[in-house]
């Protein structure tokens, strides 16, 4: 019995993935071709077996549309499928299980952004196909991978002459990725398990992101993000001008700039996600798991395109991806109601503003930071301060106002002295 009470912790991987240029050409050309007809050929038939129903549903006084697909059931039809693509096929057959995999991978995303009307009802066209080489058909040799085709035909890759090949030394290759112009190797690397010594809760805004470390408050400044994605947007509203009269020409400069805007972006994120991280390491991060889309009903016009030039999402990726090499861990806390919630005794405020007032016990606090402080509290579980029986720290939901049994004095701007601000040497 105490065997099966033993806690262990589940091996954690992260991937480093670095890209060659493609120097074999024409014998991936060969193998890029043969699959997107594999690739076809399985969408083609799935597709015809897919089942795509309309109904009207009425909401109050509106009528709307909804759309129900049913994809066919992948153990029942898998045999017939591979059986068919195999009478065909020229490359080896694990490709066929890679191809029935994409295919229904592809039919998957396209139900889910049709049934919220995000995509059309007509079938998903296959544009740039890329190869993903499953482990049976790879096998890496010292600095190089060999990976079959068919039967006897192989294309091998090196990285030996790469500026990563030091960095990559003893980690394990995953499944590389061929495309026409590149190549993909994915190296996985085992991290050490460590227990985070501290927690820290970030809650994220418009030009700020607030954060709260169980000591102090600290305050991280985007505006230079928020002014860098402001002015390649001016920039990329003048160019789409130019690209709807200049055809081909319009495109590539529209592409080429929207690539400079994004490399910018992500150049930005992270160097600062590196510093948080250095500052601190062996840390359990707690980030507010936001939907833009719910924002954008709620907002004017003016407040929506704010939120648009927000990249909430991407430091939030950038910050998950990265911690484990600190030591770190990532977890996404629900934001409901931590902004208007009373940290102490719990109290929902029906007020908007920059500053949080408790009516019940007189707590005062910034809006942002009193969001950081409950989401803090709600990651660790601590009980509550006035160790009132039942009762503990975080987002409760209670509704209006209640008296309290045991009156708690009132302390106007207890916590604001805690804050101080940090500033980023500034990013070229």
């Amino acid at each position: 019995m105490s065997k099966n009470l033993r806690l262990k912790p589940e091996e954690e991987y992260i991937y480093l993935t670095y890209s060659i240029k493609n120097d074999k050409k024409e014998e991936s050309k060969i193998l890029l071709e043969n699959y997107r007809v594999l690739l076809q050929k399985a969408l083609d038939w799935l597709w015809e077996k897919t089942k795509v129903e309309k109904k009207e549903m009425k909401k109050g006084k509106k009528i709307f549309m909804k759309i129900k697909i049913t994809l066919p059931k992948k153990k029942e039809v898998y045999k017939t499928l591979r059986d068919e693509l195999e009478k065909n096929n020229t490359l080896a057959s694990h490709y066929v299980d890679k191809a029935i995999n994409d295919a229904y991978s592809i039919l998957r995303g396209w139900k889910r952004r049709a049934e919220k009307g995000q995509a059309s009802l007509r079938k998903p066209r296959l544009k740039k196909v890329y190869v993903r080489v499953k482990s049976t058909l790879r096998k890496v040799e010292g600095e190089s991978v060999r990976i079959t085709v068919r039967p006897y035909d192989y294309i091998t890759f090196s990285w030996s002459q790469t500026w990563f090949s030091r960095r990559v030394k003893g980690l394990e290759l995953g499944e590389p990725i061929i495309k026409e112009d590149k190549v993909y190797l994915p190296f996985r690397y085992k991290l050490p398990w460590f227990t985070p010594l501290d927690f820290l809760a970030i809650d994220s805004n418009l030009y700020t992101l607030d954060a709260y470390d169980g000591d102090k408050f600290i305050t991280f400044s985007l505006k230079e993000l928020y002014s860098l994605k402001f002015g390649m947007e001016l920039k990329r509203s003048r160019i789409q001008r130019f690209a709807s009269k200049h055809g081909r020409k319009g495109k590539e400069l529209l592409k080429k700039y929207s690539h400079r805007e994004r490399n910018r972006v992500l150049d930005y994120i992270h160097k600062l996600v590196n510093e948080l991280l250095e500052m601190y390491p062996i840390t359990m991060f707690a980030v507010e798991k936001l939907n833009k889309q719910l924002m954008f009903d709620d907002a004017n016009d003016s407040l929506s395109k704010k939120i648009s030039r927000t990249v909430w999402r991407t430091i939030h990726h950038v910050l998950r991806y990265k911690a484990p090499l600190y030591g770190s861990f990532v977890k996404e806390a629900n934001p409901y109601l931590t902004s208007k919630s009373c940290p102490r005794c719990g109290w929902v405020s029906r007020k908007v503003g920059g500053t949080f007032r408790c009516e019940r016990c007189g707590f005062t606090l910034d809006r942002q930071l009193n969001a950081s402080l409950n989401i803090y509290l709600k990651m660790c579980g601590l009980p509550h301060i006035r160790d009132i029986p039942r009762v503990w720290v975080g987002v409760t939901p209670l509704k209006g106002r209640r008296r309290m049994s045991r009156a708690m004095p009132r302390d106007p701007g207890e916590a604001q002295g805690l804050r101080i601000g940090f500033k980023f040497m500034k990013i070229q």
